[in-house]
């Protein structure tokens, strides 16, 4: 065989060598693979502590949306902030509101409290409660905290004062202060409103002769006999007069008092005030709304509820809302006027401060604290509460240039507040809803049940009634 032939035998070998190497390889069993690590699962993120509950009991019902309600301006208020609350304190602090009777959440409260029970970490209080809760032990005194605040030295004293106890403990923050003013039908007093009680009854008799009255008021003892506190107080205080002695026991039978009864009688014998004075219900600003009757002394608040309006030249405001009385007194249909007082005397009236308290036994008094500095440390924020809230002047001073009280209605409070000699109705008594019922009493039978009564032997069986509790 030649060289060539041998080469060709070679590779003939070599090839099936490699071939038979591939059938080899192809049939020999696969390789087990590394056995693959467990996976871990993903990091789960940390949940977000649980917002704490912040309860409160408001007069007002934030689920009302309902633009006729009594409390519409105050439901829409209490529903705003709430979300504005919520959210900025979002995570930290959730906002619950459960609505109560305006005059039953004080009794509720002190029941609550001293069996125990659940009770709100924030309650909306009037001053005139503050010597019940006092006497009860109801709510928590705030006075180191508050004065320890940024916001204290700017707040109207006279407001602090109002919510400080017999004991000197400050039971309330005030958010706003309350005028008793007297909401007049410009058109009918064509030389302003009267200024002395003899010029008020010289009116009065020739509103007479025009088929109108000069003033209506609430003189029920409907509401618990809260018609001592209003326009009876106006009446009262502006004659110098006063309920109480300074030292806790209520006084009645005094020459003041006697003269304002004796005006008061004359009124309804004279028939300057309408019958509806007298019904109940808050009938009374019924004279008022259709102009019948000539003004009405009550609260600054009262520019919420007197509505609809009909002035004497018969336009009508029939909104159904708080507009209707501010459209009327921009328009100058309706004035805001002090009442009248007897010569050598300043006018008067009730002067009542609104806030909040902390009720003792509240779960979260930390989260009350963080809504009364959110309040007081935003003045936009506390003149909403002021107006919206309250229907009232800002006790924070900073609160007062906001744009929303420089219209009208807030300057003429103003006003009259400057022109008077505004102060609370309860002095030194500290059971105020026993002593306003005994009074309201006292004022209804002499005014209105019989008006041959004797004035001071009435007026000293109301005040040793009272007493003869203490």
């Amino acid at each position: 065989m030649n060289a060539h032939g041998k080469s060709g035998l070679m590779w003939l070998a070599v090839s099936l060598m490699i071939v038979l190497a591939l059938v080899l390889s192809a049939c020999a069993p696969a390789a087990t693979p590394a056995p693959s690590q467990p996976t871990q699962a993903p990091a789960q993120p940390t949940p977000a502590p649980e917002a704490k509950v912040f309860a409160t009991w408001y007069q007002f019902d934030q689920e009302n949306t309902d633009p006729a309600s009594d409390e519409a301006v105050g439901n829409a208020w209490l529903r705003e902030n709430m979300a504005k609350f919520n959210e900025a304190f979002a995570g930290k602090y959730k906002w619950v509101n459960t609505p109560k009777a305006w005059d039953k959440m004080d009794a509720e409260l002190i029941a609550a409290v001293q069996a125990g029970g659940e009770v709100p970490d924030i309650i909306q209080i009037t001053d005139f409660k503050i010597p019940m809760h006092a006497k009860n032990g109801s709510l928590q005194d705030l006075r180191a905290w508050a004065e320890a605040q940024p916001w204290y030295a700017g707040m109207d004293p006279q407001a602090l004062k109002t919510c400080t106890g017999p004991d000197g403990g400050l039971y309330c923050i005030p958010f706003a202060e309350i005028p008793y003013v007297v909401f007049v039908w410009a058109d009918l007093f064509p030389n302003d409103y009267p200024k002395t009680i003899d010029q008020f009854l010289t009116e009065a008799e020739r509103l007479k002769g025009e088929g109108r009255y000069i003033m209506t008021y609430f003189g029920s003892t409907d509401k618990g006999g809260s018609g001592a506190t209003r326009g009876v107080w106006t009446v009262i205080s502006s004659f110098g007069g006063t309920y109480d002695d300074g030292k806790g026991n209520m006084l009645l039978n005094t020459p003041e008092n006697i003269a304002a009864i004796e005006f008061l009688r004359t009124l309804t014998v004279k028939g300057y005030v309408p019958e509806v004075t007298f019904a109940g219900g808050f009938q009374e600003e019924e004279a008022f709304k259709d102009s019948s009757a000539a003004s009405i002394p009550t609260a600054l608040f009262g520019y919420r509820y007197l509505r609809p309006l009909t002035a004497p030249d018969g336009t009508k405001y029939e909104t159904m809302t708080e507009q209707d009385m501010l459209k009327a007194i921009e328009d100058g249909k309706v004035v805001l006027r002090p009442f009248a007082a007897p010569e050598g005397k300043k006018p008067s009236g009730g002067l009542s401060a609104r806030g909040v308290g902390i009720p003792k036994g509240a779960k979260n008094r930390e989260a009350a604290e963080a809504f009364i500095n959110w309040v007081l440390t935003h003045s936009d924020i506390a003149a909403d509460y002021a107006l919206r809230g309250e229907s009232g002047l800002p006790v924070l001073f900073a609160a007062y240039d906001q744009p929303q009280f420089q219209g009208k209605l807030h300057q003429q409070a103003k006003a009259v507040v400057q022109a008077s000699a505004l102060r609370s109705w309860r002095g030194s008594l500290e059971r105020t809803a026993e002593a306003q019922m005994i009074i309201m009493n006292a004022v209804y039978k002499l005014v209105k049940e019989d008006v041959t009564a004797d004035i001071p032997t009435v007026l000293k069986q109301a005040e040793d009634e009272y007493n003869a509790g203490k």
